[in-house]
Formats: structure tokens, C-alpha cells, sequence
């Protein structure tokens, strides 16, 4: 068995697993199209699949063929390990107009961690994705806002250019 083959069926149990299915649920929601023993032997990389096989098997979970590709995916964008570091303070002195998103955001996270020193919170560079789309803007124009608004230190700017992307 290759590397590749080995690669790409972890690849296709990963997304079979990301939609909660075990291999007789697939092969019950596709009419047995996909027996069970089939896609566990792909997965296993002990069967070759053709490109044809793949792209129906792509579209059968209902994403592009590139996502079950190992090498071919294209990267995710923005290291997520990254920290943010967030001034709740300055936070709190926003108008809640312009700072209820990220407000409710923050609040969440701390609930979550239990965390409430009240001072800073950090998040994961990738969470200013989320945020991004909640105020309608690209993660790179939401890092200058919050730098403007006090919230993000501008020594964020540089730490931010591959979430910015």
C-alpha cells in the first residue's frame, strides 16, 4: 500500500467522519450504492479507487473532489495556534452599537473557559475569520477596526498577514 494511498483514505474516513457516518450508514443513505465493505477498503487504502469512483464518491458526501485529495487540498489559510490577544477593558468602552458582535463573542469564550479576569482574553488568530463575517468585512479590514477601536494591539498587524488572506 503507498503513502498516497494510505494518505488519501484518511482522508476519506476523516470527512466521512466530520458527517457522523459509520460505514453501514453510508451504505444505507446511498441505496447501497456504496457498500460498506467497498468504502472500508478505500479508507484502508488495501483498494484502488478510480478518479470516476472518487468524484462520485465526492459528490455522494457533497463536497468538492480537491477536499478528499491529500496533497492537492488547499491550505486552510491563517496558522490557528495563533494568538490574539483582546483588550476586554477597552472593549467595554465601545459603544455597544459598534461593539456587540465581538462583545458577545468574548463573552462566550470566557463563559466557555471560565475565564473572567476581565482584563485581556486571547483567542485563535482563526476566530477573527468568524468575527470577520459577523461584521461583514474581510478579516484584514476587521484587525484595523479593532486596532482603531483600542481592542488589538497594533503589534497584531504582522501576527495577523497570513489570517488576512
Amino acid at each position: 500500500m503507498s503513502d498516497y494511498a494510505k494518505a488519501l483514505g484518511v482522508r476519506l474516513r476523516e470527512i466521512r467522519n466530520q458527517q457522523g457516518l459509520s460505514l453501514q450508514a453510508v451504505e444505507e443513505k446511498s441505496g447501497r450504492r456504496w457498500k460498506a465493505v467497498v468504502v472500508g477498503s478505500y479508507e484502508r487504502g488495501d483498494r484502488a479507487i478510480t478518479v470516476q469512483k472518487l468524484a462520485d464518491l465526492a459528490g455522494f458526501y457533497g463536497i468538492p473532489i480537491a477536499e478528499l485529495l491529500p496533497d492537492a487540498r488547499p491550505p486552510r489559510g491563517g496558522d490557528t495556534a495563533t494568538k490574539v490577544i483582546l483588550d476586554l477593558e477597552r472593549l467595554g468602552e465601545l459603544p455597544a452599537d459598534d461593539a456587540a458582535p465581538l462583545a458577545r463573542f468574548a463573552a462566550t469564550i470566557q463563559s466557555h473557559r471560565g475565564d473572567y479576569n476581565g482584563r485581556v482574553l486571547s483567542i485563535r488568530g482563526e476566530d477573527l475569520r468568524c468575527l470577520a463575517v459577523l461584521y461583514d468585512v474581510s478579516p484584514g479590514e476587521l484587525t484595523e477596526q479593532l486596532i482603531a477601536w483600542g481592542v488589538l494591539s497594533p503589534d497584531a498587524r504582522p501576527a495577523q498577514q497570513s489570517v488576512n488572506a
